[in-house]
């Protein structure tokens, strides 16, 4: 018996942690605070001599502590754990769409919000046909014309983006744009009357930022947010990424006011 102690303890926390699903759910289960045997049994579907071990590994391991049949963490358990809860979001995410994230490059995004990913939660990647990669993402305008207020970070202009724009303000939305100095010249010299009246409407600020994007475009609308980005060899591809949970709109506008502290408003053209 003594022997088999001694092996426990040699267990790297790794293995502890999660070389075992009783184990690590257990760890997640007490991270909402102490809890009675019975209340793990039932969550975790198992037995008392099935959980027992496994719960005796996280106490020799100072993971987890035990009085009178209820359960809670020690300090250096909730300091474990909550760093295990931001690993598995984070694995959770990316294994969802993992093709799309490791194809793609990621280097726009500053390190703080990068650390967040997580925060995205279920996006879904939307391949596009080939015709139409510059041209308008539907699902994104519907949801557009319904918000009070839409941000866009672009390096490109789709062929009908007045009429879109147009349909924004008809409908009372508050416009925030930022594009790169690339596309300002293209609208100077190819759309200069309609582009200057847009910009003259009380709806619009378009802004400039003074470096260069490394992906296409990124939009919040109040309900989704959509990313267009580039392939890690730099270049364009037909599939667009919408993702709509109330974190990502969040981590979405922290994005856009991380270009917007380097762009400069557009009064004029």
């Amino acid at each position: 018996m003594f022997s088999q102690e001694v092996e426990t303890m040699k267990k790297p926390l790794l293995d502890v942690l999660f070389m075992s699903e009783k184990r690590k759910n257990a760890l997640l289960l007490l991270n909402d605070g102490p809890q009675e045997m019975e209340y793990l049994l039932k969550s975790l579907g198992t037995t008392r001599q099935a959980l027992l071990p496994q719960i005796r590994v996280l106490e020799e391991h100072h993971l987890v502590t035990s009085d009178k049949d209820i359960y809670q963490l020690t300090t250096l358990g909730k300091l474990i754990t909550k760093d295990m809860i931001s690993l598995l979001d984070v694995v959770d995410f990316l294994d969802v769409n993992i093709e799309y994230w490791g194809t793609h490059k990621l280097d726009f995004m500053p390190q703080h919000l990068f650390e967040r990913m997580d925060e995205l939660k279920a996006c879904t990647v939307i391949e596009i046909p080939l015709h139409e990669i510059f041209e308008e993402n539907k699902q994104f305008t519907e949801g557009a014309k319904k918000s009070k207020a839409v941000y866009t970070v672009t390096s490109y202009s789709f062929p009908n983006f007045e009429r879109i724009l147009s349909e924004l303000i008809a409908n009372n939305v508050s416009i925030s744009i930022i594009i790169t100095e690339e596309l300002f010249r293209k609208l100077f010299n190819e759309h200069f009357d309609n582009t200057q009246a847009l910009i003259k409407s009380p709806n619009i600020n378009l802004y400039m930022y003074s470096g260069s994007f490394d992906f296409l475009s990124f939009s919040i609308n109040d309900y989704n947010m959509l990313l267009q980005l580039l392939t890690k060899d730099g270049n364009p591809d037909n599939k667009d990424v919408i993702c709509s949970s109330k974190s990502a709109l969040q981590w979405g506008k922290e994005l856009f006011e991380y270009y917007l502290k380097d762009s400069k408003l557009i009064t004029e053209l």
